[in-house]
């Protein structure tokens, strides 16, 4: 179908895009699909899966007519790539749990960087830096901690975002507070990690707690004749605590 869009006679549009023009419907794309993850409809799965399929197909497309790959190549090295990686399934090799797939997958990743020649890669350096930060810094984190660098267990994470929670409380100018909030938001990540939560899931289901209530709020606010501005800190507390649930 793809070779079709980017005919001489398929679609203009189609025929116009590199790989370059089709970042941001990549990126479009993917989040629609984690949308649909997170709305539990097989439907929409089922639908925005194609879509990024689709993006998938023109990519390997266009680097096939520019003669540098194929569809076919770019599945062929995934199945080589996982072959690789999964001794314990495709070879002899035995694993205890899941956390032991992931470290010999760190350091049979750092013996092809060695071979290759990049020597002085280390695992936080294959985390994607162009990841949205919450989960870079949970990439990086998650990475250090395959290879051994870590806290012992929850409690030492938390205390750790009490102790920059407490460095923020102490910011004395706006620069050190730009440090520090970076710092304690750093912390809440490795919390999570360690409590086994997604900080990005966790963090949208709050968001979308406060929409919805938010929404009660200023609904009955409105019916009321009220504005926020005329309300006293007092009387926004009392208004938000009200649409707290039973």
């Amino acid at each position: 179908m793809v070779k079709r869009l980017r005919a001489p006679d398929g679609c203009p549009w189609d025929r116009e895009q590199t790989h370059e023009s089709l970042r941001q419907y990549l990126l479009e794309e993917t989040y629609e699909v984690l949308e649909a993850v997170d709305g539990g409809d097989d439907e929409k799965l089922k639908e925005e899966l194609g879509d990024l399929l689709l993006q998938v197909a023109m990519h390997a497309e266009i680097a096939e007519q520019e003669g540098r790959f194929s569809a076919a190549d770019v599945s062929e090295q995934a199945a080589v790539k996982m072959v690789s990686r999964h001794p314990h399934v495709f070879g002899t090799d035995e694993v205890a749990d899941a956390e032991e797939v992931l470290k010999n997958w760190e350091e049979r990743k750092g013996r092809e960087a060695h071979a290759a020649g990049r020597t002085e890669e280390t695992p936080l350096d294959r985390v994607p830096p162009t990841l949205p930060a919450l989960a870079w810094t949970l990439g990086l984190q998650k990475r250090a901690a395959r290879v051994g660098f870590d806290f012992d267990d929850a409690r030492a994470a938390a205390g750790a975002v009490a102790e920059e929670a407490g460095e923020l409380a102490a910011a004395g100018s706006a620069p050190e507070a730009f440090a520090e909030i970076g710092d304690l938001l750093f912390a809440v990540v490795n919390l999570a990690r360690k409590l086994k939560v997604n900080p990005e899931d966790a963090l949208r289901v709050s968001g979308q707690r406060f929409m919805e209530r938010y929404k009660v709020m200023d609904r009955r606010l409105r019916e009321q004749g009220r504005s926020y501005r005329e309300m006293s800190a007092g009387e926004l507390e009392e208004a938000w605590e009200a649409t707290s649930p039973v």
